[in-house]
């Protein structure tokens, strides 16, 4: 009778927790059992294990085999445990020594000629490990997602084979070749948009302080080309956001390594499901919400989105985050996303365009505009209004301002933010706001009269406040005063 013990990691969400696989052999007939909740494809490892350990020309034990994967309450999922259920039965049966499993962390999935294939989300495994001061073993295919955590131990095989050699000290394994330095370039640039520079200052601004804006206008004004453009003006990633976003494209199956150091850009379609949106499934996966997490989420035609899939954005635009629950989890994905949105005046696009083409009456054009509900537009900062340019003036229009200029004012800006309160001034809370976004008299009056006169509610007052703070730090400056006030309020035309 001998036991084994083998350390890897599961996956909830992007989250990593240790799993570990406990092997037993023991006298009496043949068999091979896993407990633990594994699901389907963990079931399926008994034989993916049985061939890939004869094929590498190992001996199977003909004895009872049990397999525990613990904890036991943990639902376990894919084919990430067959190398270590595989080295589990190897030490058990004394085919390898088991002195370096309890300083190594294993996940891959089997072939049936022993080889290694990839697994989805490694890299909240490697953090994870790290934590741990262990190094970590994983299928030479996930060299390129492993490359991305410069301070950990990985290294990389492409067989059962090689890990066994290096288990026995006869082979060194190959660490991730380093990863490149990669300065995040953008091929959409903000000088391509002639004009519309109130669309422009309210790009800079949402940049600069993180703040929700919504485009209203007719089409073919630009709505669109400036959302796509928004990435390349925010501020740099830093090294712990690009792992973020690393380790949530890693669980998605998304290129990690091509996009490295980009701001995210998502675009669902307005036929999108809820589900697709927020993400969920039988087995959670990330939705636009997060694959969009420290990016942008582009909701091009709002009011075409179903209006219980935009209802679904409430919540994770407050919370930044999204909580997925199902009967066998519960998950927890990052949603800290900048929104912006794009919607024409009517169902024709053109209420109110000084051209007469709109043939929509006004009932049409308020249940149009009334698909968007009240709490959902008031947690979106900017209204802007892009209007149609004459064509005189689209053909004399030089280029705009580059993107690497404004990119530059909008880095002086947060970095302003970050030395005085840690956190953009999208994120202040309400308690934050009295202390940084103190008004003078002249100010206070001011923004209790446009309270009353555009009806706004108490978080379209604390979103005036941000927008107002941002602003001035803009230009510099500590104090709020009636000219960044006045701007703010300009924003919420829709409110």
């Amino acid at each position: 009778m001998s036991l084994a013990i083998v350390h890897t990691r599961a996956q909830i969400g992007i989250d990593a927790p240790q799993v570990t696989v406990e092997v037993h052999l023991s006298n009496g007939l043949p068999g091979f059992t896993i407990v633990g909740l594994p699901e389907t494809a963990v079931k399926e490892s008994k034989d993916r294990v049985r061939s890939a350990l004869l094929n590498s020309h190992f001996d199977f034990p003909q004895r009872r085999i049990t397999v525990n994967l613990a904890p036991a309450d943990l639902p376990k999922e894919g084919g990430r445990f067959d190398l270590p259920i595989a080295l589990g039965i190897l030490a058990a049966s004394e085919q390898i020594p088991a002195e370096l499993l309890n300083n190594h962390e294993f996940l891959g999935e089997l072939a049936l000629s022993g080889e290694l294939r990839p697994i989805r989300g490694c890299i909240p495994a490697i953090l994870a490990c790290t934590q741990k001061e262990r190094a970590f073993v994983l299928p030479q295919a996930n060299g390129d997602e492993a490359s991305l955590c410069e301070h950990s131990t990985v290294y990389l095989a492409n067989n059962l084979l090689k890990v066994c050699a290096y288990l026995h000290k006869r082979h060194e394994l190959p660490k991730p070749s380093p990863a490149p330095e990669v300065i995040a370039n953008y091929e959409l640039d903000l000088s391509d948009v002639k004009g519309q520079a109130q669309a422009r200052r309210a790009l800079e601004i949402a940049a600069a302080g993180g703040h929700n804006i919504l485009f209203y206008g007719p089409p073919g004004t630009g709505k669109s080309m400036l959302a796509s453009r928004l990435p390349s003006i925010m501020p740099d990633l830093t090294d712990n956001e690009a792992l973020e976003v690393a380790a949530i494209g890693s669980v998605a199956k998304e290129q990690t390594i091509t996009n490295w150091r980009r701001r995210p850009y998502r675009s669902p379609h307005h036929t999108s499901s809820a589900i697709a949106l927020v993400g969920g499934g039988s087995h959670p996966k990330p939705g636009e919400i997060s694959l969009a997490h420290r990016g942008v989420l582009f909701m091009d035609e709002l009011p075409e989105f179903p209006r219980q899939v935009l209802e679904v954005l409430r919540e994770p635009l407050e919370s930044r985050h999204i909580c997925i629950s199902r009967a066998n989890a519960q998950v927890t994905y990052p949603a800290d996303f900048l929104l912006v949105a794009a919607m024409n005046p009517c169902p024709c696009g053109y209420h109110n365009d000084g051209t007469n083409r709109c043939r929509c009456t006004p009932p049409q054009v308020e249940r149009y505009t009334n698909k968007i509900s009240g709490p959902l537009l008031d947690r979106i900062d900017l209204h802007v209004p892009v209007r149609a340019m004459p064509i005189e003036e689209l053909q004399s229009k030089p280029d705009g301002e580059p993107s690497a200029a404004i990119r530059a004012r909008v880095r002086e800006s947060r970095n302003r933010q970050l030395q005085r309160q840690a956190k953009p001034n999208s994120e202040l809370s309400g308690k934050e706001l009295k202390q940084r976004c103190e008004l003078g008299d002249a100010e206070r009056h001011l923004l209790a009269q446009a309270m009353q006169k555009l009806n706004l509610s108490a978080r379209a007052y604390d979103r005036t406040l941000r927008i107002a703070r941002t602003i001035a730090d803009m230009v510099g400056e500590e104090q709020i005063n009636m000219t960044h006030l006045s701007e703010a309020l300009g924003y919420r035309t829709l409110s």
